[in-house]
């Protein structure tokens, strides 16, 4: 199997992160690219990322969803190292979940190529309206028009992650050649 594949195919969602071990800046400029890199419709690239890797600014972002999804004290979005928000103004590109969906993909493969453990956070799509989430993500630099359609929380895993198995292709594969 070649190595596009092998990450493809090796690619697991890491819900504990080692909370020591710094993702290096050039390796968050890598995996930002990455997304830069995927395909937008009608190649608008609208989207805005925003890269955090302050603990203090990424907790306090996870309290204010936390707070407005009803949840406890200890919701965290997992502790990662650095967490990558992707948004678009919904009202100005219809794609935009597309762009971002295609876009997190890409920076969830280009983490795992280089050893880093990633997982999808979803929360700031229902919540980044909520006045307090919404008064943070205008703090971070995010347009107040955007809406954060998903995030990369990234770090290196602190164990071992088993993928659960596949469904058969018989389950989920339609071939009509």
């Amino acid at each position: 199997m070649n190595e596009t594949l092998n990450t493809l195919m090796t690619r697991r969602s890491v819900r504990a992160f080692q909370t020591e071990k710094q993702i290096s800046r050039e390796d968050l400029q890598t995996i930002v690219d990455a997304g830069r890199y995927a395909p937008s419709a009608m190649n608008r690239q609208t989207w805005t990322f925003v890269v955090m890797q302050n603990q203090e600014q990424i907790q306090s972002l996870a309290r204010a969803v936390g707070k407005a999804l009803g949840r406890d004290a200890g919701y965290n979005f997992y502790l990662p190292n650095a967490l990558i928000l992707c948004a678009n103004d919904l009202s100005a590109n219809p794609m935009g979940v597309q762009d971002c969906a295609c876009a997190l993909e890409n920076m969830f493969l280009a983490a795992h190529s280089l050893g880093i453990g990633s997982v999808w956070i979803n929360q700031l799509y229902d919540t980044c309206n909520e006045p307090e989430v919404r008064r943070q993500l205008t703090s971070l630099g995010l347009p107040e028009s955007a809406t954060v359609i998903g995030c990369a929380a990234l770090g290196y895993a602190a164990a071992a992650v088993e993928g659960r198995p596949k469904k058969d292709a018989a389950e989920t594969v339609v071939w009509n050649l």
